[in-house]
């Protein structure tokens, strides 16, 4: 059984192997491919925990559905589609939560329907930004993080960060409709 390197992807023989129903391939593709998934759920997800369990529900996809990859060579696509699908769900399913810090007799059930529909627009409008714009937005202006962080995890000069943050709220900006 091949093993690969933590930088690469595995090769061929591996994932057949693993496709097949082979354990210890599965075992070793799993433990392979999970530091990549983790990695690009924490550069898109909202929040750690978020990021984690998307990394997780890879995972557990992977194991059970393996079997039903096409192409051995689509593995790290299929692979960040899940991913990318598991944070939009976590970050939509943010507007169905109850706010327990807001007093319900201020806003009326016309008000928190109008707020959610606000707030699934804006999912909305993120998620459909390129990717390199919705990365920086969610870092910077979700995730909280310091511009310097944010630049530096996407290997980015501060400017070229500022710049993909400022088309990115302006898209967004536009989208919902709100003036310059």
């Amino acid at each position: 059984m091949a093993q690969f390197t933590g930088s690469s992807w595995p090769g061929d023989q591996l994932v057949s192997a693993a496709q097949r129903g082979d354990e210890s391939s599965i075992g070793v593709l799993i433990s392979g491919v999970y530091p990549h998934v983790r990695r690009f759920a924490f550069s898109l997800c909202a929040s750690s925990q978020d990021a984690e369990d998307a990394a997780q529900e890879a995972m557990i996809v992977l194991f059970r559905r393996i079997g039903t990859l096409r192409a051995t060579a689509a593995l790290a696509s299929w692979m960040f589609r899940i991913v990318r699908n598991e944070c939009l769900r976590r970050t939509r399913s943010l507007a169905h939560r109850p706010d327990t810090a807001v007093d319900p007799t201020v806003s009326s059930a016309e008000d928190d329907v109008l707020g959610r529909l606000q707030i699934e627009r804006l999912v909305d409008l993120i998620a459909s930004l390129p990717d390199d714009q919705r990365r920086v937005l969610i870092m910077r202006d979700i995730q909280g993080l310091p511009g310097k962080t944010v630049a530096s995890a996407l290997r980015l000069s501060t400017p070229a960060m500022k710049s993909r943050l400022h088309r990115a709220r302006r898209a967004v900006r536009e989208g919902l409709g709100e003036p310059e």
